[in-house]
């Protein structure tokens, strides 16, 4: 969200800014969102002008009583100003309310190195890390051969649970908690304090983080409670922070947080699929930091370091992707995914997302920095360590050998009791 002095002093920025980001048709709503400011404060100014005079009033009243005088007049004016000063007030509230719901749709000012372009097909590749495997065989699909090793089941889930669910069965079931294992200790290891967060929020805090389109398409709500299933452990991770004032001296905040996560993922075409590349509910090791304005992009690219790090330690082949400008969600400034090579797909497939949001998810949660006495908004990145679902795809297509049995990355070996494979029934 950007702070509307910011938008009232440079309405020509805040245009071009949607225009890069393809959203022509919000550029009306700045020339609204100005009017409705102007407005607002016009209104605030009559209603404290009302109050002053309301003052002025109850004194010339108590002099008049004091004094012995008739007051009538003066009580007659007085009774008429508590009704324009409250419908002032409520006209106030209704801009106010309207001015929030325009600002949470203006998108964010994206940095000055993001490209400029229409979607994700524009995206700009930066780096390869790691050279895909060549086969002499017949490459198959991960869900071919976890079905083939016994290890997974599309078909009971579907019927427990419907689309977009799996049961991770005997040694998948392990590597999936081996991932979350040595990603959370890989994070702590670099310096990051280990939170597991609750998995279930406010909608507050959701506002926070998504429109309120995203949430009706996003998020599952819990019936009767004021309650949503996470998406992300970063939203309570976050969310811890809602209305706090950091001191200076205490960033940055560097957190990773494992959870559960449940989208519905409304309009995916991927939930009708069998397998584990989306899915109503997965498991995620998830990186946060909340630091000082200047810094923020230098941990920006601590953050991309440490994704790829974890991905070369797995031996996975990889690609970073910067996201250009139509691309980049309403809160972000600046993002890039890393993407893992698919040896059945010949194409590389999103398996994290990094991003800045400078100062527009801290200003619409309230979370500032105090420095001396001055106060200001922090800046918030958030970026995936791991989703283990989709490092499962990966680990199973690059990995796979000819009889059926799947290496199991060596740095994993320790998080898997020392085995080093997963075979086929008839092999163990």
């Amino acid at each position: 969200m950007l702070d509307m002095k910011f938008i009232r002093e440079n309405p020509d920025v805040v245009k071009e800014n949607i225009r890069k980001k393809y959203q022509e048709h919000k550029v009306e709503l700045v020339d609204d969102l100005l009017k409705k400011d102007e407005e607002k404060r016009l209104l605030k100014t009559q209603a404290q002008k009302l109050r002053h005079k309301r003052n002025e009033l109850s004194e010339s009243i108590n002099r008049a009583k004091k004094n012995n005088e008739d007051a009538t007049d003066l009580l007659e004016e007085a009774k008429i100003l508590p009704g324009e000063i409250k419908g002032l007030d409520e006209k106030i509230e209704k801009l106010e309310s309207e001015i929030k719901e325009i600002l949470f749709v203006i998108p964010n000012i994206i940095h000055s190195s993001v490209p400029v372009g229409k979607d994700d097909s524009e995206n700009v590749e930066r780096e390869k890390i790691g050279d895909p495997r060549e086969f002499d065989f017949d490459v198959k699909s991960h869900v071919e051969l976890a079905e083939e090793l016994g290890i997974a089941d599309f078909e009971t889930s579907s019927a427990t649970s419907g689309k977009g669910f799996y049961f991770l069965k005997g040694d998948l079931a392990l590597l999936n908690m081996a991932l979350i294992n040595f990603s959370r200790d890989f994070m702590v290891e670099e310096g990051f304090n280990y939170v597991e967060p609750p998995l279930m929020i406010r909608k507050n805090i959701l506002q926070g983080v998504y429109s309120n389109e995203e949430i009706a398409e996003m998020s599952y709500k819990v019936e009767d409670e004021d309650l949503y299933l996470i998406a992300t452990s970063e939203h309570p991770l976050i969310g811890m922070f809602i209305d706090k004032t950091l001191n200076h001296r205490d960033l940055p905040v560097k957190i990773t947080g494992y959870s559960a996560c449940f989208r519905k993922e409304i309009g995916s075409h991927g939930i009708d699929e069998k397998g584990l590349f989306r899915t109503h509910q997965f498991h995620k090791q998830e990186m946060i930091v909340i630091c000082e304005p200047e810094e923020s992009y230098k941990f920006y690219d601590e953050m991309m370091r440490l994704s790829k790090e974890v991905f070369k330690k797995l031996e996975i082949p990889i690609r970073e992707l910067e996201c250009c400008s139509g691309d980049l969600g309403d809160l972000k400034a600046k993002s890039a995914d890393l993407e893992a090579w698919s040896p059945r797909q010949q194409k590389y497939f999103e398996i994290t997302s990094l991003t800045n949001m400078e100062a527009a998810q801290a200003r619409r949660l309230n979370i500032k920095i105090d420095k001396g006495g001055e106060r200001y908004f922090a800046h918030t990145l958030n970026n995936t360590v791991i989703a283990t679902s989709r490092a499962l795809v990966a680990i199973l297509e690059n990995f796979q050998n000819k009889d059926g049995s799947v290496d199991i990355p060596k740095v994993l070996h320790p998080y898997m009791g020392g085995k080093t494979k997963i075979e086929p029934v008839e092999k163990r």
